[in-house]
């Protein structure tokens, strides 16, 4: 969940009424039933991308790796170690926080005994620490040319960047306008070091836009004013744009989405870690179909350094994630949400899957699609939009934010709300699914949500290996 401070003020939602009494009571499993589901859930997670990394050839790596399984055994490895060395950080840095009095209250649990506990913020700061660690031991194991020295150190370069601003932001409370500059400041390593294609392929029913096909061939009117800005490959009829600098512009503002995204696609316990470990998965398993079926077992260095980066990635995330789920004992904070984004990043950028990585990330876009209105300042946009909580059923509902009777009409028309209301519901895919599906616990409002990712990067896998050749 994101880290709320205790003397941050409440959610808008608590000035509005509790829902109906016909919302009945189901019981919740103990905690411990709850730590077994839990487990089962992310075993069953990571079962088909660890089926694909025992497929995979002991040559497959080339001369980035002499024998396969044995790196692969070592990257796991050095996941199992990430994953302990986090579960303990994080108890001792818990520890200092509280001394320092870095911690908040989970608003999501108001009323509730657990409201009052204060719990640890900043606690991102443990996996990346830790995963740095872990990236600069696999830099001296596996660095094979300068080439590749330069990939890790960009790599390198941008996380740290962003761990750093993610930690100042927890504690200094940045202004938004900070959040937007620097991550594109932070990803100038990893341009720097870019080393791959800067052009696309236009899916075939959009070729006729910009070459016909008849009277001889040639631009059409839009394709030559595109052609003042980028390089349309004639040979090619319109199937290849070379974007040159745009290119570059689009991976910098990648990864200011991919920051950002996560960051506000947060309010309940594990969303953040979750949501994270499952697109992490996504981009494993992505990676490893790619190796597998469109490369004949063999993989590129790019492949490599994608799994070198993502396997320690998915173990300290694991580790986190044991303290942030529900009921959560430590916040992740900005400084992880900036973490995890920008990793996601420097691993799209160098594995030359930018275009990919942003359907893993559907539901974030979703949800910032929705939040626009709101981000911009069209309608009222509160301090928290996290859900409210109902302390007699312990279910989250959607949260309100007050406004004039004959204002934000549209707004309130959206989550069918009556047009001369005197609220309307922040606007989060969280309180959209809340919406939907009537009061959760906060429990399992989690789960459905990293359920809708993995549908979402299922659905990933699905357009790029099995659609993808229909429109290319």
């Amino acid at each position: 969940m994101v880290a709320t401070r205790s003397k941050a003020k409440g959610a808008s939602g608590a000035l509005v009424s509790s829902p109906s009494p016909s919302a009945s009571r189901r019981p919740i499993p103990s905690d411990l039933s709850n730590r077994l589901w839990d487990a089962f859930y992310v075993v069953l997670l990571l079962t088909a991308p660890l089926k694909l990394l025992l497929d995979v050839p002991v040559d497959a790596f080339g001369r980035e790796s002499a024998n396969a399984r044995k790196y692969i055994l070592e990257q796991l490895g050095l996941a199992a170690a990430g994953c302990s060395g986090v579960v303990y950080m994080v108890n001792v840095m818990g520890e200092y926080c509280r001394r320092k009095q870095q911690t908040g209250k989970d608003l999501c649990k108001k009323g509730t005994p657990l409201g009052d506990v204060p719990i640890p913020e900043s606690q991102g700061l443990a996996p990346g620490i830790i995963y740095l660690i872990i990236i600069i031991a696999c830099q001296l194991l596996y660095t094979q040319s300068p080439e590749s020295l330069a990939n890790y150190n960009s790599s390198l370069l941008s996380i740290c960047f962003m761990l750093f601003l993610g930690f100042v932001d927890d504690v200094l409370d940045l202004p938004w306008r900070f959040k937007l500059i620097l991550p594109p400041i932070a990803t100038l390593p990893l341009l720097c070091s870019y080393s791959g294609s800067t052009s696309v392929i236009i899916p075939k029913p959009l070729r006729g836009l910009l070459w016909r096909h008849s009277d001889g061939g040639g631009l059409t009117p839009l394709g030559q004013l595109l052609s003042l800005f980028v390089t349309i490959d004639g040979q090619a009829q319109g199937k290849i744009v070379e974007l040159g600098l745009f290119f570059m512009i689009y991976m910098a503002l990648l990864a200011v989405f991919c920051t950002n995204a996560i960051n506000i696609y947060a309010g309940i316990n594990g969303l953040e870690a979750g949501q994270s470990l499952v697109i992490a998965v996504g981009v494993l398993a992505f990676t490893l179909t790619e190796i597998l079926y469109e490369n004949d077992g063999k993989a590129s260095p790019t492949q490599v350094l994608s799994l070198t980066l993502v396997l320690p990635f998915i173990g300290v995330v694991l580790g986190l994630l044991y303290h942030n789920f529900y009921p959560a004992r430590a916040f992740v904070g900005d400084t992880f949400c900036y973490f995890a984004g920008m990793t996601f990043a420097v691993i799209g950028v160098h594995g030359h899957f930018s275009k990919t990585l942003c359907f893993l990330f559907l539901p974030q876009i979703a949800n910032f699609l929705l939040s626009l209105p709101q981000l911009f300042k069209i309608v009222p946009c509160p301090r928290h939009r996290l859900p409210r909580v109902d302390p007699s059923l312990d279910r989250l509902l959607p949260s309100l934010c007050p406004c004039a009777s004959e204002e934000h009409r549209w707004a309130k028309r959206l989550f069918g709300l009556p047009p001369d209301s005197d609220h309307f519901i922040n606007l989060t895919l969280i309180n959209a699914v809340l919406r939907v599906v009537g009061p959760l616990h906060e429990r399992t409002l989690c789960l459905l949500l990293l359920l809708l990712q993995v549908v979402c990067c299922l659905g990933t896998m699905f357009l790029r290996f099995y659609l993808a050749n229909m429109f290319t």
